[in-house]
């Protein structure tokens, strides 16, 4: 399967490959195309848009892997709908993984498909790097609203939010982890009971394992790993520190439950008591309030968890090349950068954690932290070095789980 669906994205990907002057030539010449129509979007204010959006007509489709893309599309719709000729019915947000939507798209962009999608959030930045650079089937937006508002390295592919997965774990009976250093989690007590979506199926996750052998990454273990023994490490085999500690982190992981969700569901009961998780935090909201006092997170604690607590990564929004309303996406992507479009995420005026918008606007829910304070304290993806190093490292992974 895995072969497969490699060879589908080579096929893909070579299959609107075009040199970067012709794609500028007809961007250039085709004055209809939806790359000129954001040329002339990212020049105007909301009610501009709106003025032009109005002239669309047809379904308005989003795709996202997050299952929050529904609730945004829904609030778009009650608060421009009525202006725009919206409704329930023929406007949606609907969730796929991200090999989904790009072979969707792709159907979609040589007419495979009676309605197309407009815009997408995409989660995985080295696959979108990909087809970013290789293909046709994506263009980037940026709203004239953000501008001084968002870093510049999130504008291209534009960033909407940031998601964190922390180290997380129950916190009853007398065997308690009280995790300080990442170390302890390679440890023989340990074995069976770190709870990991397994990183051969969740990309976000094998990401995360292929930042640790980044020289940066990789030095910051080897200096956890003095403070934690009192010694040098010894790689042995080991190219670095990092590679190491995926080794290692790997043989004492669970792999049984395939969802976060239930991952931390499952780490809140009483019977979970000294199991820990590395999972989404956003998950709490999906936790009984009665048992979230029986989870720590290693993030919140008073030494917070040596040398990461958790890893990082990005969530982008992007615009189909052949959306059938561009303007009203460019609408929706506006909307979704404010307070309110951010709501189904989080923000400050509700109680979700673990979803942080990149607008400097837009803060924390109340007893979560904002993003300064997890770009201080998480490993965060970095595309292009995913891409450079992914063969290399995913075949260590993979080696290393079919060790267990």
């Amino acid at each position: 399967m895995k072969k497969l669906s490699l060879i589908l994205l080579i096929v893909l990907v070579a299959g609107f490959v075009f040199a970067n002057g012709e794609k500028e030539a007809a961007a250039v010449v085709d004055e209809n195309s939806v790359a000129a129509k954001i040329v002339k979007g990212q020049t105007l204010s909301d009610s501009e848009l709106l003025a032009l959006a109005k002239t669309e007509t047809g379904d308005f489709i989003a795709y996202g892997n997050s299952s929050r893309i529904k609730n945004a599309v829904t609030n778009f719709v009650k608060k421009y709908g009525a202006e725009l000729g919206l409704t329930d019915a023929n406007a949606s947000g609907t969730k796929l993984d991200d090999t989904v939507i790009y072979t969707t798209l792709f159907q979609e962009s040589v007419g495979g498909t009676a309605k197309a999608a407009s815009m997408v959030m995409i989660q995985d930045g080295e696959k979108l790097q990909i087809y970013r650079n290789n293909s046709t089937i994506l263009e980037n937006y940026v709203p004239a609203a953000i501008t001084g508002k968002v870093a510049q390295n999130d504008l291209v592919p534009l960033v909407h939010q940031y998601i964190n997965k922390l180290f997380i774990w129950n916190n009853l009976g007398n065997d308690v982890p009280e995790i300080k250093n990442v170390w302890q989690l390679t440890e023989p007590s340990m074995n069976g009971r770190v709870f990991f979506k397994n990183p051969s199926t969740e990309q976000v996750n094998m990401n995360f394992l292929i930042m640790c052998t980044s020289d940066e990454w990789a030095g910051k273990l080897a200096q956890a790993y003095k403070e934690y023994y009192g010694k040098d490490i010894v790689l042995g085999s080991y190219k670095n520190a990092g590679y190491k500690w995926v080794a290692e982190f790997l043989a004492n992981c669970n792999f049984s439950i395939s969802s976060d969700t239930t991952i931390c569901q499952t780490m809140a009961k009483a019977d979970s008591a000294g199991n820990i998780g590395l999972f989404v935090l956003s998950k709490f909201r999906d936790v009984d309030a009665s048992i979230k006092g029986n989870l720590t997170v290693g993030a919140f604690t008073a030494d917070s968890v040596k040398p990461f607590a958790g890893f990082m990564y990005p969530l982008y929004v992007q615009l189909a090349a052949k959306a059938p309303r561009p303007y009203t996406a460019m609408l929706f992507i506006n909307y979704l950068m404010t307070e309110e479009g951010f709501t189904p995420w989080g923000g400050p005026s509700t109680k979700i954690m673990g979803a942080y918008s990149t607008s400097s606007e837009i803060g924390a829910s109340e007893g979560d932290q904002p993003i300064s304070f997890w770009k201080n304290c998480l490993v965060a993806e970095d595309a292009n070095y995913i891409m450079v190093n992914k063969a290399e490292v995913v075949d260590f992974v993979n080696a290393a789980i079919a060790k267990k």
